[in-house]
């Protein structure tokens, strides 16, 4: 049946289950939602299943929460209560999931959490009572997942101490006689259900390891319908803070589960986290992964070489408050500072024999250590920041930036090239431990040492300062480009202020800024300006008592506007006879 409805839970401590109408009315809105209330801290994870073939009447819903519980829900119709809570003391669980034992319509439902072992609760008259508990791995349990394949159960868990494991629960027949041999065999869990009175069995199927570090996601491919049934992939994908994603399947003569005929994607360098999910697509063509720092990464399977997979362009933008935003004066792309400590360039998309134009993020000019709080262009491939220091730092657009900015938006090179260009930077690369954009030029990138010469002999040959790859693209770039090879190269500082900068302006003209930074004294609230040919101060403007928090000029450059947390706002006006700068 065609997907429908939508569980979430969140740190608003509630969960809320979507269901999508496809005919929206005025008075039958396109998605309605019910919210389920009751934990008493953070939702960290929920799953459900349907419990007849009839989607409208029963839904079974799980949800595990920082209050060392796991609660039950029923959805009746448009109802939804809480049916049982299941207490896990002082513990957490970090994962729930929802399935029947095979064969029948018993509920079973694992939980796995921060005593490192997999609890199962089988569902008897109504309630889910603990069953069994599936010991082995060493560190918290992170992933777990049911997989319905033919007469079997799989379930698929992961965990902090790098390893997957799956497991197998079928049903065991009564009349096999246990032999006494000595044949090696797995150790098999047992346990029946009243009532219906079938005994299941539940063995180690496989332990995965090929992540390097802790695995937070495992999830199996979304099963199909083909004639008429439900078919399960064999495949899993998880996603690990080693900065990979791995696609694991078992091998095609021996059924054994092997990183071989796996694939490994991501490796993504820069100063990045790893992942901490992942998803198939429903056809398994496509995955996407997301990163700690709220980026998404996906990657589409070509369709000659199966074991190939290629990134594609995904949707990207700040992950935390976006605090200013400016145009280039010509008006063909935006550039946006945020509190995630990014500035980020967005521009629009054109494709060849395409109408359709779509923006992107393009580039990311400033990966930075502080909160960024404010911008201002100066000119067309050049800005002045300002982030949560006493310094405002003035970039300026490399080369390698200016081509792949004509290729994506199809403005010729000639429109954007001007004269001075000839002795531009490529790129842009930090230092390993600084955090000034050092400029990449076009013979700095050939001293790299060849492959096989001993390079892990100093220190700092681990730490190589040049990460800059120029790329021509055409498209725009994954997140893995975007955080390494589109820095702009920082070409001043401009130090005088007391605080932390606050706000920033350029004039029309592009000669002057006007900068300002958080004050509580006189002394500190001054505005200061500067010249952009010679980047020294040209004067400081000392009227308000508290921080300036925003400054404008006029559009024939002759008057600046200040407004402050003073509750005042002054006017500043230019005097011609004194020297260009001088307000």
């Amino acid at each position: 049946a065609s997907e429908t409805e939508l569980i979430s839970g969140g740190s608003d401590k509630q969960l809320i289950l979507w269901e999508w109408n496809g005919t929206g009315t005025w008075n039958n809105p396109l998605v309605k939602s019910i919210p389920l209330k009751g934990h008493t801290e953070a939702v960290c994870a929920v799953d459900a299943v349907y419990q007849s073939d009839e989607p409208d009447l029963n839904l079974l819903i799980a949800s595990a929460a920082s209050d060392s519980t796991v609660r039950i829900w029923s959805r009746h119709g448009s109802e939804a209560k809480c049916i049982e809570i299941l207490q896990f003391g002082n513990g957490f669980v970090m994962d729930v999931c929802l399935s029947f034992l095979p064969g029948s319509n018993v509920p079973i439902l694992a939980c796995g959490g921060d005593d490192c072992k997999i609890s199962l609760f089988i569902q008897h008259n109504g309630q889910f009572q603990k069953t069994l508990i599936l010991p082995g791995h060493e560190d918290w349990i992170r992933g777990v997942e049911w997989a319905v394949c033919g007469e079997d159960l799989f379930l698929a868990s992961c965990a902090q101490d790098c390893l997957i494991r799956i497991w197998k629960v079928c049903t065991k027949s009564k009349q096999l006689p246990e032999t006494e041999d000595d044949s090696i065999r797995l150790k098999e869990n047992v346990f029946t259900v009243k009532d219906t009175d079938t005994t299941y069995a539940i063995t180690l199927e496989s332990v995965l390891a090929g992540h390097e570090n802790w695995v937070y996601a495992v999830h199996w491919q979304p099963s199909f319908s083909k004639d008429g049934s439900m078919q399960q992939p064999m495949r899993i994908l998880s996603a690990s803070m080693d900065k990979t994603v791995i696609i694991w399947e078992p091998d095609k003569e021996s059924g054994v589960w092997l990183e071989q005929a796996s694939v490994r994607v991501g490796e993504v360098g820069g100063n990045t986290l790893g992942f901490f999910d992942c998803q198939f697509s429903p056809d398994g063509s496509m995955i996407i992964a997301h990163a700690f720092h709220g980026a998404l990464h996906l990657w589409k399977q070509a369709t000659v070489n199966k074991k190939e997979w290629t990134p594609e362009v995904v949707i990207s933008g700040h992950f935390n408050s976006v605090e200013d935003v400016k145009w280039d004066p010509e008006g063909e792309f935006i550039i946006s500072v945020g509190s995630d400590q990014t500035t980020r360039l967005f521009a629009p998309w054109k494709r060849k024999q395409e109408t359709e134009v779509t923006w992107h993020e393009i580039a990311r000019p400033q990966v930075h250590g502080y909160d960024m709080r404010c911008l201002a262009m100066i000119g067309r491939f050049q800005f002045v920041s300002g982030a949560d220091e006493k310094v405002l730092r003035v970039f300026r657009a490399p080369k390698n930036f200016i081509e792949n900015f004509s290729n994506i938006t199809g403005i010729p090179m000639e429109k954007l090239y001007s004269h001075q260009s000839s002795d531009l930077p490529e790129g842009a690369t930090v230092p390993a431990l600084g955090l000034s954009n050092k400029a990449v030029f076009e013979g700095d990138m050939d001293v790299q040492p060849a492959e096989d010469e001993e390079t892990f002999n100093t220190i700092s040959n681990q730490y190589p300062e040049i990460y800059f790859q120029p790329l021509i693209l055409t498209e725009p770039p994954p997140e893995d480009h975007l955080l390494q090879n589109t820095l702009w190269p920082e070409i001043q500082k401009l130090y005088g202020h007391g605080y932390e900068i606050f706000c920033v302006a350029c004039n029309n003209s592009n000669t002057v800024i006007a900068s300002a930074c958080k004050a509580s004294k006189k002394e500190h609230a001054a505005i200061i300006l500067w010249s952009t040919t010679s980047w020294k101060k040209l004067q400081s403007l000392s009227f308000h008592n508290l921080t300036v928090t925003q400054l404008a000029f006029s559009p024939n450059d002759k008057f600046l506007l200040a407004v402050s947390r003073d509750r005042n706002w002054s006017l500043w006006r230019k005097q011609d006879s004194l020297e260009s700068g001088k307000i």
